[in-house]
């Protein structure tokens, strides 16, 4: 269990893998691990967390395992997972000025069209074996 704050994300969306992507180039310091919402990390941060049943949202998942884990979803959990960027990327947090309704209505929106534009992959693909240890399964 890792100690630094992990990412649930959709392992099928193209956006979510380009994102998973960016966010390993812009996390310089390695805070973040990731992990795909269709994993057995994943299945057991939502045991412990019933309502994330169902959920199709990036997840941050801060103190993974312990009795402090704290989940965030949607707009929440993005502003949470852009603090770990680099400079220039963290004056994204910004939007957390935008009141949080307002937010997570524009994260449903792109959400509901993200295979669309991105598509959907038939596998969650394999990281590489550099950046390997960042990944839970």
């Amino acid at each position: 269990m890792p100690e630094q704050p992990v990412v649930l994300y959709d392992g099928v969306c193209g956006f979510c893998n380009h994102a998973v992507q960016f966010l390993l180039r812009v996390d310089r310091r390695g805070e973040l691990h990731f992990a795909a919402l269709e994993g057995d990390f994943a299945r057991g941060v939502i045991e412990r967390h019933p309502e994330l049943a169902g959920v199709d949202s990036v997840v941050y998942v801060d103190n993974p395992g312990t009795k402090g884990e704290r989940v965030s979803v949607r707009s929440d959990a993005a502003l949470r997972v852009i603090t770990h960027a680099d400079r220039p990327w963290r004056w994204l947090k910004v939007a957390r000025a935008i009141p949080r309704p307002v937010r997570d209505r524009l994260y449903d929106g792109f959400a509901a069209i993200r295979y669309r534009v991105f598509g959907k992959l038939d596998t969650c693909p394999l990281p590489s074996p550099e950046v390997r240890a960042r990944f839970l399964d």
